[in-house]
């Protein structure tokens, strides 16, 4: 696709897009707010800027509201396309936009698609006889500068509003959609809740979208995990069974609404004062959600339904907000990058800024990112349940008694346990750690081989006494009835040789080399507890200086909270499908020889690696 220059003055600001993009989100892209409260709709006339170079001709929405100033250049920065290059005069704002940092340290200007405008209107009479409906459409007009259309349920509240009387109402708009109308002294709250719809976990965050501020947090695990584990698993039930798709939607419907209510009673706020839910979560969990089949992502060439944003209404999804509000889901990049890792991407600035970086969202679908503003690729890589805790033989979800952190140095074992009580067994964070600290006293070789007992007692290993058999095979003991199995560290270096050899393709594919990237993301809930040495010592993630290397956390939520405050954010993920080309590994002749060549660990650097992997 070709890309052109957009300069703009007085900031010297250089923004390089696709051509077709509108001026207003090349700007934004860049990082330059320009004004606007219809929300780039063409509707307000407020995002006037003045093309001095390049500059189109003018459309029926630059006639409207710039008749007098289209022959000095001057267009509406929202309806102004690429398609060359530009140099454009941007106006100082009239007002200090509101701005919250979010995402990862990123400043977002407070510009929701859910707004509440106050308008004074003047009392009906013989010689005005407007009906309420046009004379709060007319004010809209005149005002905040917004064209609506109108929901049936505006319809019923116009009379108990305004009446006979003149005065004053709050009319909240959805978008261009107003949906509803309050009469003077009575409260007008607008909120909107952002949802990471998890495979294992389903995330609410409610949000005062006059404020910015987060009002409440609630967890619940996905109710459609009875039918296993994996979106794999759950793809495979909606196959298997008549009634597989509904019970999955039923299910997904359930654990949403079960968050939202938790949210909602913890801040006092009633379903319909909140007008919109973003959605974000993997292309599987978004097709069950809105009841669409996801039998052709399972299978390949793994097409998709839809990979698009939506903009649905909340009473035809059934989501219990109110009824005329939207639940919108952010677009997916591919059939197994989803919607959650756009969020990813939109929360850390990845495509927009000029450092290398890779995002890895580790899990049983792998899922990578890597470049920045200039050139970005994106694939998923078939993990499996290892870090999940799956195949292993103690395993278990990072709930109290995983362990989540293991240390070997100094010829003893310490263990970091969740709720600090005895362990019942190991999660994704410690079987990573407990792997490349057995890498590091010399009790696990190159290959992934585990020494014996004997081998270990012949150099006098402090800890030759924890290695043992469990089920006929070699094993770690980390903790009475909690060990670590030859077969277990097999099951993470397929799990991290899948990661690696995704990373690895990326990287060829855009060019780089490892030592070329600027940063290193971990994102994801289990990201967060990842300890980036020890990622990069089994050779999970490529071999920079570990300072390069930090935990995002849940991004996704950090994204879908983004996309609820800010429409111009909205306008960025959506095109980020565009900007991040999509690599299915499943296509590639290569893939099988890398991934063997990545099951082995990383030759340790001298200074850390044991006495015999250096003589040999």
């Amino acid at each position: 696709m070709r890309r052109h220059r957009v300069t703009y003055l007085p900031s010297g600001t250089v923004a390089t897009v696709p051509a077709g993009t509108s001026v207003f989100d090349a700007a934004h892209w860049a990082g330059l707010p320009i004004e606007s409260t219809c929300g780039g709709r063409g509707t307000c006339g407020t995002c006037r800027v003045r093309v001095l170079e390049g500059a189109s001709e003018p459309t029926p929405a630059d006639h409207r509201h710039l008749a007098d100033g289209l022959a000095a250049g001057w267009r509406l920065a929202c309806r102004c396309v690429v398609a060359s290059d530009l140099v454009v005069e941007v106006p100082r704002l009239q007002r200090t936009p509101r701005a919250a940092t979010m995402g990862v340290g990123r400043v977002v200007l407070l510009e929701p698609n859910v707004r509440a405008h106050r308008l004074d209107l003047a009392p009906p009479s013989l010689d005005d006889p407007r009906s309420h409906l046009a004379r709060v459409r007319d004010a809209l007009a005149a005002g905040p500068g917004l064209e609506v259309t109108v929901e049936p349920t505006v319809l019923a509240e116009l009379e108990v509003a305004i009446g006979e009387r003149a005065g004053a109402v709050t009319t909240v708009v959805v978008g261009d959609r107003l949906v509803r109308v309050v009469p003077e002294g009575e409260r007008a709250r607008t909120f909107g809740v952002a949802i990471d719809l998890g495979t294992t976990t389903v995330v609410a965050t409610l949000v005062d979208l006059a404020t910015g501020v987060v009002a409440a947090v609630a967890t619940e695990i996905n109710h459609q995990a009875v039918h296993g584990a994996d979106v794999i698993a759950r793809m495979g039930y909606a196959m298997a069974e008549a009634d597989g798709l509904d019970r999955l939607r039923s299910e997904a419907l359930e654990t949403i609404d079960l968050v939202i209510a938790r949210v909602l009673a913890e801040a006092d706020v009633r379903p319909d004062e909140v007008y919109e839910a973003i959605v974000v979560g993997n292309a599987a969990m978004l097709h069950l959600l809105v009841g669409a089949h996801p039998r052709s992502i399972a299978v390949a060439p793994f097409v998709a339904s839809f990979l698009e944003p939506q903009d649905l209404a909340a009473r035809d999804l059934g989501v219990r907000i109110h009824p005329a509000g939207r639940v919108v889901l952010l677009p997916s990049l591919g059939a197994y990058v989803g919607a959650d890792i756009v969020a990813d991407v939109l929360a850390t600035g990845l495509a927009r800024g000029p450092e290398r970086t890779l995002l890895v969202d580790v899990g049983t679908n792998g899922e990578i990112v890597c470049g920045n503003v200039e050139r970005a690729a994106a694939t998923a890589a078939p993990a499996g349940p290892a870090f999940e805790g799956g195949q292993i033989l103690h395993g278990m979800r990072a709930t109290e008694g995983a362990i989540e952190g293991v240390d070997l140095t100094g010829g003893r074992v310490t263990l970091q346990v969740i709720g600090d009580v005895r362990p019942t067994g190991i999660c994704g964070s410690g079987l990573i750690d407990a792997v490349a600290q057995l890498r590091l006293v010399g009790l696990l070789d190159e290959r992934g081989g585990l020494l014996s007992r004997e081998e270990a007692l012949a150099t006098r290993h402090p800890l030759a006494d924890h290695l043992v058999e469990a089920r006929g095979v070699r094993a770690f003991e980390l903790a009475p009835g909690v060990v670590l199995t030859q077969l277990d560290i097999r099951e993470l270096q397929s799990a991290k040789g899948a990661i690696a050899t995704g990373i690895e393709v990326v990287l060829d594919v855009l060019g780089l080399g490892p030592h070329e990237l600027d940063r290193i993301l971990l994102a994801g809930s289990f990201g967060t507890y990842i300890h980036p040495e020890s990622a990069r010592i089994i050779g999970l993630v490529p071999p920079v200086p570990v300072q390069r290397i930090s935990a995002v956390g849940n991004a996704a939520s950090e994204g879908a909270k983004m996309a609820l405050l800010s429409f111009r954010e909205r306008e960025v993920a959506s095109q980020l499908p565009a900007r991040i080309g999509y690599v299915e590994l499943s296509g590639r002749t290569d893939f099988n020889e890398r991934f063997l060549r990545n099951l082995a660990f990383p030759r340790l650097p001298l200074a850390q690696a044991p006495a015999a992997e250096v003589a040999s």
